[in-house]
């Protein structure tokens, strides 16, 4: 009776150990190209945490907004639940961003995603009603160095722009660009003071809630 007993307990423990094993396996997503994707990021219902979904589109992971453009994902740290995003482009010529008729980088207000407050945001081609708001929009503003040495945003020289820092205070689901505000934006992640442009960190750094 003993020994039955044991070999039951065995079997239970070996039947419990290949199914966390099986868990596990199923649990981590495959890489999208040569990018990791750790858990709970999502890119298949089979893996990950479906809750947290990015996309692997060609060999290139990619976090789709609210209103339907897709960001690269640049890197991700695993640790503090972030990871970065390409900022959109500047069309050629103009002081438009490529996700303008969208509004800018909006999310999900339901999903585990928010925007860091490392992120330093430039805005440009601004209507004169952002100069009652409190950005910097002052001859001194990052943004006037990131027109006069970047080739892309030559368009939006000597157009209104401000910067700055998204805090806490500030809503953390959108980064809003329209025709009649600022039509154009970057972004540069964990900007120091006196940072060289050329160190500049491009991106817009996006945070997860860690799921329970």
């Amino acid at each position: 009776m003993v020994m039955e007993t044991r070999v039951v307990i065995t079997v239970l423990v070996f039947l419990e150990l290949i199914s966390v094993a099986y868990v596990l396996t199923l649990a981590i997503c495959p890489k999208c190209g040569s990018t990791k994707v750790p858990y709970p990021l999502s890119t298949d219902d089979s893996c990950g945490n479906p809750k947290y979904r990015v996309y692997c589109n060609n060999g290139i992971l990619e976090f789709l907004s609210a209103a339907g453009s897709y960001y690269r994902i640049l890197s991700i740290n695993q640790k503090s639940y972030k990871f970065i995003v390409s900022p959109p482009i500047i069309i050629n010529n103009t002081c438009f961003s490529s996700d303008l008729g969208l509004g800018g980088l909006g999310l999900d207000e339901n999903s585990p995603f928010n925007i860091s407050t490392d992120n330093t945001v430039l805005l440009f081609n601004c209507s004169q009603n952002i100069l009652l708001s409190p950005l910097n929009c002052s001859k001194n503003s990052l943004c006037r160095e990131f027109e006069d040495k970047v080739e892309t945003a030559r368009g939006c020289k000597d157009t209104l722009c401000c910067s700055y820092l998204k805090d806490a205070s500030m809503m953390s689901h959108r980064i809003r660009v329209r025709i009649g505000g600022c039509t154009a934006y970057t972004s540069v992640v964990d900007l120091k003071p006196g940072d060289s442009i050329d160190a500049w960190n491009y991106g817009i750094e996006l945070q997860w809630v860690p799921p329970n």
